[in-house]
């Protein structure tokens, strides 16, 4: 399913089932594999990549795609491990590696990615 107002950039790849919420913008050339959630507002920068199988190929996997939650933003060329949760309004940097949940209103930078706060210029009223 994929909501309203939602745009999708050239050469993206958007595989099996999963959910992409309204008013979302995915750049070009981004990987969202199936059993991802997408909500509402959420911005992917390009070539970010989405995964969902933490240890391919054993055998028979346990697909679990990401959560990005309302309002994430996800920038160029990161990398988003499966099963993660990107929470409201947080932010991962550009080609950040994120390997853990990221709690709402923080910023994920690095590889693997470190959790800090919110840098004062992106913080949304």
């Amino acid at each position: 399913m994929i909501g309203d107002g939602t745009a999708i950039g050239t050469a993206s790849v958007i595989e099996g089932y999963g959910s992409i919420g309204s008013g979302v913008r995915i750049q070009s050339m981004v990987f969202v594999p199936t059993n991802t959630e997408i909500r509402d507002r959420v911005f992917i920068g390009p070539g970010a990549v989405l995964t969902n199988d933490r240890y391919p190929p054993a055998g028979k996997p346990e697909l679990r795609g990401p959560v990005l939650e309302e309002g994430a933003v996800i920038g160029a060329r990161a990398v988003i491990l499966p099963g993660v949760r990107v929470g409201e309004g947080a932010a991962v940097a550009a080609a950040a590696v994120v390997t853990r949940d990221v709690p709402a209103g923080k910023m994920a930078v690095g590889m693997p990615a470190r959790v800090r706060e919110m840098p004062k210029e992106m913080v949304r009223e």
